[in-house]
Parts: C-alpha cells; sequence; structure tokens
C-alpha cells in the first residue's frame, strides 16, 4: 500500500508539473519564461530535506503531501518577480534596472506570504493535540520548503531571467543575420538572372 501510494504521489507530482507549466506559459504568452520561475521547485527540496532531518522526521505520506502544496506556493514568488520585471521592461527599463525593481518592490509581498505561511503551519509543525505528530512532517516539510525557497527565489530567479533574455536576444540577432543573408543571395541572383536572359 505504500508503494502504491508513493507512486500515486509522483503521478501527482508529474501532473502537477505539467499543469503549472500550461498555465504560467498562457499567462505569458510564452514557452520560456515559465521555466525561469520554475526553476524555483527544486530548492524546495534542499529546504524539505533538512526541516525533516533537523527534526528528525521521516519522509512519509504526509510529507509528500506537504511537497505537493510547496508547489503551488512556492511558483508565486517567481510570478511576482518575473511578472514585474517584464511589466518594467515594457515600460521602457533596462534588464538590469527592471530587476532591481523587480526585487525591491516585490521583497515585501514576498515576505509577507512567506511569513504567513510559516505562522499557519506552526501549530501543525509542533503536533499539538491528538494525533498532530502523524501529521507534523507535513507542516515541518512546508515551512523549511518556503524559506529555502524564498530565499534563493531571489537570487536564482533573476540570474536564470538574465540568462534567458540574453539568449532570447541572441537568437532573434541570429534570425536576423540569416535572414540578411538570405535577402542578399537573393538579390545576388536576381541581376545575374536578368544578365543571363539579356
Amino acid at each position: 500500500m505504500m508503494q502504491e501510494s508513493f507512486a500515486a504521489l509522483m503521478a501527482a507530482v508529474g501532473l502537477a508539473v505539467i499543469f503549472i507549466y500550461l498555465i504560467l506559459a498562457s499567462q505569458f504568452a510564452s514557452f520560456t519564461q515559465p521555466v525561469v520561475i520554475m526553476m524555483s521547485l527544486p530548492f524546495t527540496l534542499i529546504g524539505v530535506s533538512l526541516a525533516l532531518l533537523l527534526t528528525g522526521s521521516t519522509l512519509n505520506m504526509f510529507s509528500m503531501i506537504g511537497f505537493v502544496m510547496l508547489m503551488g506556493l512556492v511558483t508565486k514568488n517567481g510570478i511576482l518577480l518575473v511578472d514585474f520585471a517584464n511589466r518594467a521592461r515594457r515600460a521602457g527599463a533596462s534588464l538590469h534596472d527592471a530587476l532591481l525593481q523587480a526585487g525591491q518592490v516585490r521583497l515585501r509581498p514576498i515576505l509577507m506570504t512567506t511569513a504567513a505561511m510559516i505562522g499557519g503551519m506552526t501549530p501543525l509543525a509542533l503536533g499539538l493535540g491528538e494525533g498532530g505528530e502523524t501529521q507534523a512532517p507535513m507542516g515541518r516539510a512546508i515551512i523549511g520548503g518556503v524559506i529555502t525557497s524564498t530565499l534563493l527565489t531571489l537570487v536564482v530567479v533573476p540570474v536564470l531571467y538574465t540568462y534567458l533574455d540574453r539568449l532570447t536576444e541572441w537568437r532573434k540577432a541570429r534570425k536576423a543575420r540569416k535572414a540578411a543573408a538570405a535577402a542578399a543571395e537573393h538579390g545576388a541572383t536576381l541581376p545575374s538572372a536578368h544578365s543571363a536572359a539579356d
């Protein structure tokens, strides 16, 4: 039964990743920016592992459910940063200025939601009440994952956003060079064709 439960949870994790990507791709009208946002998901594993290790908890069904819940909670930090940076870029700001503004303006709501989540999960993590110890790993996993993902997302997402923007600009420049070369080659073949006809 445990093997079947873990297999079902892994399938749920896979479906969650797919649906999160599809929703973000439709919202941002981009296939690459959701990847930047979802790169914050692996950092939740660091916090989950450390929290369970430090508290002596096991990786059981409740902690896995907490990890699935984290997938939706953690991506909102990246969404806040990327969305503000996109708006600043459309307003005419440079890449560097847009990321600085995104970090400064969005820092407060990110920290507020993180603090609210930690405060809400603290009673569950302490295992208070009858039968609370069995559900405590879920709260501990959520608290650890939220803390590490918040700290690391503020650094990793802007860096990946910068690399993605440079890659996009390089691809556009390469495409433009190919188009210019094709146009020049087409223009060079036209006079030779006219001269051959004469």
